[in-house]
């Protein structure tokens, strides 16, 4: 046993339940798809890589040679992408039963995505957004369906400019990002609201893994063309981050651990919350805001996606 102090062995088992993996194909995102799918799960590896979607369903059937795998494209920097995917899961499964929104782009030099977002907040905040508003009616058709939304322990330098969310006025990457990680926490919580509101028997929760070693950090920072910064993120790893599937073990217990709370927010306990057994954290002061609402307008104003929170009946 690591010093997680949980393993996916004290998983549940998930036969019969489907399960959406974003950014499937490597790092968390390919840990957390292998374990759904070491429990008997259905996983669908949601990649913007088709190719590496497969190469990663691959060697997740070759070690687990009964693994119910499926590879479907989905770009989170493009809303018409986000549609399809949402659409064509729409027209292979009647429900969804757990939803993780792990991909994510992490201080990259100034770009954005196919519709004008700033690049970060738009993938890691507004395609996420959008992906779970267009499949809210296939969680609420499951029982006790999850929406896990990976944030950081960056967003405690995170900081809502409501003037200027896309960043255009003044961008910084580091600034932009820990923005990005505090919309994805204060959005899990908001969900949890609306959620609760609705009657729906859904719960979603925030989770981060601490630092493990992806290439998350160095493929951004690649991304101007310099060395020195991919150079410092791969020392760093080297010195101080886990493997992928140590910082997996925070996603897969808020995805399936019987005491997980909605709304709340989990991740290492331990130095400095970067490794140790999976706790509950402290939320943000601006959690308790209606800074939350705010931040839901406007995402419903970027992307165009309306949630329909519509209990199906039993």
């Amino acid at each position: 046993m690591t010093d997680t102090g949980w393993e996916v062995t004290r998983m549940p088992d998930l036969t019969g339940k489907t399960a959406v993996v974003t950014g499937a194909n490597s790092g968390l995102g390919f840990e957390t798809a292998r374990a759904f799918a070491q429990k008997g799960a259905h996983v669908v590896l949601a990649c913007r890589s088709v190719e590496r979607g497969q190469a990663a369903r691959d060697e997740i059937a070759d070690a687990h040679p009964d693994a119910s795998l499926e590879v479907l494209e989905l770009d989170l920097a493009d809303l018409s992408a986000i549609h399809w995917f949402a659409n064509a899961l729409k027209e292979r499964h009647d429900r969804l039963d757990i939803l993780v929104n792990n991909a994510g782009v992490m201080h990259p030099p100034h770009r954005t995505t196919k519709n004008g977002f700033e690049l970060q907040f738009g993938v890691n905040h507004l395609g996420h957004f959008a992906l779970t508003g267009l499949v809210v009616p296939l969680l609420t058709k499951a029982k006790a369906a999850r929406v896990v939304t990976l944030s950081s322990f960056f967003q405690r330098q995170g900081r809502l400019d409501f003037e200027d969310l896309q960043s255009e006025d003044d961008y910084d990457r580091y600034r932009a990002y820990a923005q990005s990680k505090l919309a994805n926490l204060l959005f899990a919580v908001e969900l949890q609201r609306r959620f609760d509101e609705a009657g729906c028997d859904v719960l979603s929760v925030a989770a981060h893994p601490g630092w493990a070693a992806t290439n998350l950090q160095s493929h951004g920072v690649s991304m101007d063309g310099g060395r020195f910064r991919p150079l410092v993120y791969r020392l760093l790893n080297h010195l101080l981050a886990e493997s992928p599937a140590y910082g997996a073990v925070y996603v897969l217990y808020a995805a399936t651990a019987p005491d997980v709370v909605g709304g709340r927010f989990y991740g290492p306990s331990r130095f400095f919350e970067m490794r140790g057994p999976p706790t509950e954290l402290p939320l943000p002061a601006v959690a308790e805001t209606d800074a939350t609402v705010g931040l839901w307008q406007a995402s419903e104003s970027f992307t165009g996606v309306q949630y329909d929170f519509d209990v199906p009946l039993a």
